[in-house]
């Protein structure tokens, strides 16, 4: 037991040693030694910076999607020669589906707008129903949105965006102000709210300048039917049940067709964009650490400039007892003390620059606990790999020939 003990004290002593001269050797040559850790310092910052901003934007897209429409989906119908859109009485079957709270359709114009000296052409019209205005109560600035009777009699109502009115009515209130849509006059009953009331289906088709009925616009297009829906779930979590008796029913109403229609999910948006972004990381943490090597092959560089200094001293250690081990470690510690430092650096840096360009770009900080286990972890492994060669030359020279370079 003592002999284990002292041989126990013995290595511990020797590690420390061989620390403080790692300490000593990196202080005496601080230039050198600053060189040889930038690689890996900026290796590190480069790789914890882009992948904590990718993942910083990946967040900021998931409440993006969250706060524009989780618990919908966007239904695109193509429909069959019997059939080829829902009508009315459709959209009313689907929204009594179970946790199905409502249904609203999206029919959409290319159309010309003019009021007095002032007219713009491929303007884009919306037809929207009542439903849509009670899921997106922010969508209406001023004014109201659109009730039962607007649909039922095709009124000739429509809300405006922020463009239209600044380029219509500037310097006047439309609300109650006529407008011609393709050459039928129109009443506006509301202003639209900036950048509100998005919905799954405008995500993929855009927003549009102008609201109006969807039996208006129906009508306009000399259409009766609606290929295009947007369906509302009462809780998130039923989103896939919702789909497959959607499914069933689209199944049945189209007998059972391929290619008739296609439900599309907030979840498979976002399961889609999560992939490409994680992929993304993955690429630029890949690229980034190619300057983690080149600041390894600096470390090897160096290491082994130090050896070729340090042959005398070498030798005489070997000439008074130290065994190869011994030297190997010692030179080993000091190649990984040079990448960690390096590294640790970098992880400050890197953090640093991540929120930085977080904040510029305005999405969601948040530090990556992999991005910095993958930093640390690789600077270490850089530091042995490439430590490794010149520690193991240094403690197979023999002590005689070290000696003779006195």
């Amino acid at each position: 037991m003592k002999q284990f003990i002292h041989k126990l004290l013995g290595g511990f002593y020797m590690f420390t040693e061989s620390v403080s001269m790692s300490i000593a050797n990196i202080t005496q040559n601080r230039l050198r030694s600053f060189l040889t850790i930038l690689g890996i310092m900026i290796g590190v910052t480069a790789v914890i910076a882009l992948i904590t901003t990718v993942s910083g934007v990946s967040t900021s897209i998931s409440d993006s999607f969250t706060s524009m429409g989780a618990g919908t989906m966007s239904v695109s119908i193509t429909g069959n020669d019997i059939q080829a859109g829902l009508t009315s009485d459709n959209m009313d079957e689907i929204a009594k589906l179970d946790h199905v709270t409502g249904v609203t359709p999206t029919v959409s114009a290319t159309i010309s707008v003019a009021r007095g000296n002032t007219s713009e052409t491929d303007i884009s019209l919306a037809g929207k129903n009542d439903y849509y205005f009670t899921t997106s109560p922010d969508a209406v600035e001023r004014g109201r949105g659109f009730n039962l009777l607007d649909l039922n009699t095709m009124a000739r109502v429509c809300l405006i965006d922020s463009d239209m009115v600044d380029e219509f009515f500037y310097g006047v209130d439309p609300i109650g102000q006529n407008l011609y849509l393709n050459n039928l006059s129109f009443t506006v009953v509301g202003v639209l709210a900036d950048n509100s009331g998005e919905s799954v289906s405008e995500i993929v088709s855009g927003t549009s300048d102008i609201y109006a009925p969807y039996t208006t616009v129906l009508k306009m297009n000399s259409e009766t039917l609606v290929t295009a829906i947007t369906v509302y779930i009462d809780e998130a979590s039923a989103s896939s049940a919702v789909q497959t008796t959607l499914g069933n029913y689209l199944d049945n109403l189209f007998n059972y067709e391929d290619d008739t229609y296609d439900i599309t999910t907030m979840d498979s948006i976002q399961e889609t964009m999560d992939s490409m972004l994680s992929m993304m990381s993955a690429l630029l943490g890949g690229i980034a650490s190619i300057s983690l090597i080149v600041g390894g092959i600096g470390i090897m560089n160096m290491m082994l400039t130090s050896v070729t200094e340090r042959t005398v001293e070498i030798g005489l250690k070997k000439a008074i007892g130290a065994e190869p081990a011994q030297i190997q470690i010692q030179f080993l510690i000091e190649a990984f003390m040079l990448s960690m430092i390096g590294g640790l650096i970098g992880v400050v840096l890197g953090i640093a620059l991540s929120a930085i360009l977080c904040n510029v770009m305005g999405t969601t900080f948040t530090i990556s606990y992999n991005a910095i286990a993958l930093g640390v972890g690789f600077s270490a492994a850089v530091g042995i790999l490439f430590g490794w060669s010149p520690a193991r030359k240094a403690s197979n020279l023999s002590p005689i020939d070290a000696l003779r370079r006195m």
